[in-house]
């Protein structure tokens, strides 16, 4: 490649806009454009507005030379890709008879009538390159500006997918004269420190490093640390990525449970496992969520018993506490309690108010969850309920991150 290239992703969709379609197809784009080299800085959702779309286009070429929409290159009249990319590059639509007869062909294969309203898809911007879509009815096209381009695909996912790859890789790489050169991707899985903490410890040196790079993703209890690297080959970036990646583990090897897809109910197993230990899930106010993550990832070995109580209330009696308590120390007891009677080492606690909402999250005392290992406590409270999704999400891959690093540091003072 003989220079740098940016692009940018707009999905097309007032569905997207709505929360009613998870866009799937964005991230396609980008690791494909990833594997090719291709810088992507910026990724817009836009809904289905002629002008505003149109407006997206022109910001996008204002800043990369590549600009790839996704959506909105149907029959019906809410698909408006066609003239915003029109108007955004200064041209007219010319229509294509050969693309119909393409079309009218692609229903009689389907056994389809079909209608008036598919004329619109025949209409190209001016000029345009013509990306043939053998796998459905929308045609495609590339739209060349200076020594930019904007490309429009269709937003089905199976369609885009084949295009993305079939047509445009291989249109990209002749245009820009893209060879080898690839971006590759690393992730290495932190857990039992704040993601503050983490970047203090590893430094501003490797952060501000700009080939391989390195950022941070913070998630409830876990941390990604991202190494990325541009290089000409894979065996090149393989090998930029391992001598940070030694770099890194000098700083925070301790807090790294694992690698890329590992997850973090895995790397408590294996822990539990190494140490000969079991473990008790208690589960109150909640679904059975972080019980069901650790079966799911074959650790029903480990699992000395799951607890469970409808509500604090009701766990309070059966540990014939009388006062009333925060939910934390509440669950400080039970994790002691529970281990104690069932003679585990590790106890995980969850306690949650079903009812407490999310959208009162800053004064609500919704979940609390406590960790015991070997005589040790560490616990945390929440805003939010157990009959929200964050709780489910959050609290669950908290206990386990913390347990993990409770074990671990276990292991390290032995």
């Amino acid at each position: 490649m003989n220079q740098e290239l940016n692009a940018e992703v707009i999905a097309i969709g007032t569905e997207i806009l709505l929360g009613e379609l998870t866009d799937t197809n964005s991230v396609f784009i980008a690791r494909t454009l990833r594997d090719l080299g291709i810088n992507l800085f910026f990724m817009t959702s836009v809904g289905d507005n002629e002008k505003r779309i149109a407006d997206s286009i022109k910001i996008a070429l204002g800043r990369s030379q590549i600009v790839i929409t996704c959506g909105g290159l149907g029959p019906t009249i809410d698909d408006m890709t066609r003239q915003s990319v029109a108007a955004a590059t200064g041209r007219g639509l010319t229509f294509h008879q050969d693309l119909l007869d393409q079309i009218a062909e692609r229903f009689a294969g389907f056994r389809a009538q079909m209608t008036e309203n598919n004329r619109r898809q025949a209409y190209i911007p001016d000029d345009a390159v013509i990306l043939t879509n053998p796998v459905g009815t929308a045609p495609c096209f590339a739209v060349e500006y200076s020594d930019q381009v904007v490309i429009s695909l269709p937003g089905v996912p199976r369609e885009m997918k084949f295009l993305m790859i079939e047509k445009v890789v291989p249109y990209l790489r002749e245009r820009y004269g893209i060879t080898g050169k690839i971006i590759k991707a690393k992730i290495l899985k932190a857990a039992g420190i704040g993601e503050s903490a983490l970047d203090e410890v590893i430094g501003k040196a490797l952060l501000e490093a700009n080939n391989p790079t390195v950022g941070l993703a913070a998630h409830s209890g876990q941390i990604d640390v991202r190494i990325t690297a541009k290089a000409e080959s894979s065996a090149e970036a393989d090998a930029m990525i391992a001598i940070v990646e030694a770099q890194l583990r000098e700083h925070i090897d301790d807090y790294i449970f694992g690698i890329d897809t590992d997850s973090i109910e895995g790397a408590l197993i294996a822990a539990l496992r190494e140490q000969g230990a079991k473990l008790i899930v208690g589960e109150v106010g909640i679904a059975p969520i972080l019980s069901e993550q650790i079966k799911a990832a074959f650790g029903d070995d480990v699992i000395a018993a799951v607890q469970t109580e409808p509500s604090p209330e009701q766990l309070a009696d059966e540990l014939g506490i009388r006062e009333t308590l925060p939910l934390r120390q509440l669950a400080e007891r039970a994790a002691e309690w529970w281990a104690a009677a069932h003679g585990a080492a590790v106890a995980l606690v969850v306690v949650s108010r079903s009812d407490a909402l999310e959208d009162h999250a800053d004064t609500n005392d919704g979940s609390a969850v406590a960790v015991f290992v070997d005589g040790k406590l560490r616990s945390r409270s929440y805003g939010f309920g157990g009959g929200t999704d964050t709780a489910r999400q959050w609290t669950g891959t908290w206990a386990m991150s913390m347990a993990w690093r409770m074990l671990r540091e276990g292991i390290d003072s032995q």
